[in-house]
């Protein structure tokens, strides 16, 4: 990896020294959405829609359904088809509206775990299927893949075929999931498309606008089917609610703050005594990486949602800043844009980069109308298919890539190393 990172390094000075840019790139015309069924050889104790999220530095949770009753078990090891360990968990269902009842959604927490090891596991103690999936280094190095809105279009699938091929470590996903926008069985048909991807590595996710799915009177309830099938692990960081959270991973040596855009954030709410909590626990001696998604960018130069993250950057943005965050990720503008190092709409050397990330391959296309002239803490902006990659290459350095999806291609059309904030001597005076 670090080789790789070194390839890189050249081609990266190359394109973040040629200062801000909006991108003459044109793109490809819009793809189908996509409905994943049910395998042909599947019945109702097939495990289907696996997905695995961490759980504090050694453990995973396991998610997965049925469509009819099965033990809420995973059984787990270290070789293919032998599995020495076993963990039984909980199931539960929903019910939206009168027109849908889920499947049997089941969750088991498996652990502790080796790091950077390669483990196998089946559910429900169901031959049929085995899954594998790599836990996350004990330090750095370690690689995150980054995407927003994701949906469920051919776009999505050629954003998943390239991930799949980028050898992350984990991935991070700032909102915007399925699309299913009140459609339920749209929830079962992402979660089997993702599937391949989020049932081998480690997904932590956030809630965007398209998870509130409320029905006046009958659902009045936001995020009803995203807390049932995305349980993250909240608890662990004392937080009370699903949609905001924080975890861990390399060993402790980062810190990433998964922020609710659309749960209350002012000073007097559960989300803002939360995070202040839990970034008053933290040592930056040993955390040397702080990161933090939101969904709705409170940086934007797009036309498309401005304005849409303004109250929230004007309640928690001064916390984030004292904290010497490094990054925030967003997504929700159907667009890719990165932002200088901003405090208060003014580059500032000790303020996080902001990355507006929004072009997994949602079915509402994209946003490629732009403000001109393009503001100058603006320092790349194209709207085109894709994801990023961040690369932590150790405790003061990291490097951020864009990958474009051109046609089927996967191809780097931004990038930028990233130095931490607390490393510059000139902000370590606010910890």
């Amino acid at each position: 990896m670090a080789s790789h990172l070194l390839l890189l390094l050249a081609l990266a000075v190359s394109w973040s020294a040629a200062g801000s840019a909006t991108s003459p790139y044109l793109r490809p015309p819009p793809r189908e959405t996509l409905s994943t069924p049910l395998a042909d050889d599947a019945d109702g104790t097939t495990p289907q829609q696996v997905h695995i999220s961490m759980v504090g530095a050694d453990r995973v949770r396991v998610t997965w359904i049925t469509d009819d009753d099965a033990p809420a078990t995973v059984d787990y090891g270290l070789q293919e088809g032998r599995y020495g360990e076993s963990s039984t968990g909980s199931t539960s269902t929903y019910s939206f509206s009168a027109l849908y009842t889920s499947g049997k959604i089941h969750e088991a927490v498996i652990g502790p775990l080796d790091p950077d090891s390669v483990y196998y596991y089946r559910c429900s103690g169901n031959p049929a299927r085995e899954f594998s999936f790599k836990t996350p280094p004990a330090g750095l190095p370690i690689k995150f893949a980054v995407i927003g809105d994701l949906g469920q279009t051919g776009w999505t699938n050629s954003t998943l075929n390239h991930i799949s091929q980028s050898n992350y470590d984990l991935l991070l996903l700032p909102g915007d999931l399925s699309y299913a926008d009140l459609d339920q069985p749209s929830w079962d048909s992402y979660a089997r498309l993702v599937e391949p991807l989020a049932s081998s590595r480690p997904w932590m996710v956030t809630e965007g606008n398209h998870e509130k799915e409320t029905i006046p009177l009958i659902e009045p309830t936001g995020f009803k089917p995203y807390n049932a099938r995305y349980h993250m692990p909240y608890e662990e960081s004392s937080s009370p609610s699903n949609l905001f959270y924080s975890f861990d991973t390399a060993g402790g040596a980062i810190h990433v703050l998964m922020l609710g855009s659309y749960t209350d954030f002012d000073a007097s709410s559960d989300q803002f005594k939360w995070l202040q909590a839990d970034l008053a626990k933290l040592d930056r001696s040993k955390t040397k990486w702080l990161f933090a998604l939101i969904h709705a960018p409170w940086y934007n130069s797009n036309k498309a949602h401005q304005g849409d993250g303004e109250e929230m950057r004007k309640a928690i943005e001064e916390t984030l800043y004292a904290a010497r965050v490094d990054a925030v990720f967003a997504g929700h503008v159907h667009a890719y844009e990165r932002f200088a190092s901003v405090y208060d709409g003014n580059e500032d050397q000790c303020g996080p980069l902001h990355i507006t990330i929004g072009d997994g391959g949602n079915r509402e296309g994209l946003a490629n109308k732009y403000i001109d002239p393009q503001p100058s803490i603006s320092l790349f902006r194209e709207a085109s298919f894709g994801h990023g990659q961040l690369e932590v290459a150790n405790g003061t350095h990291a490097l951020w890539s864009w990958h474009r999806n051109d046609d089927d291609e996967a191809v780097v059309v931004d990038s930028v190393w990233i130095t931490s904030v607390l490393s510059n001597p000139a902000c370590q005076k606010k910890n």
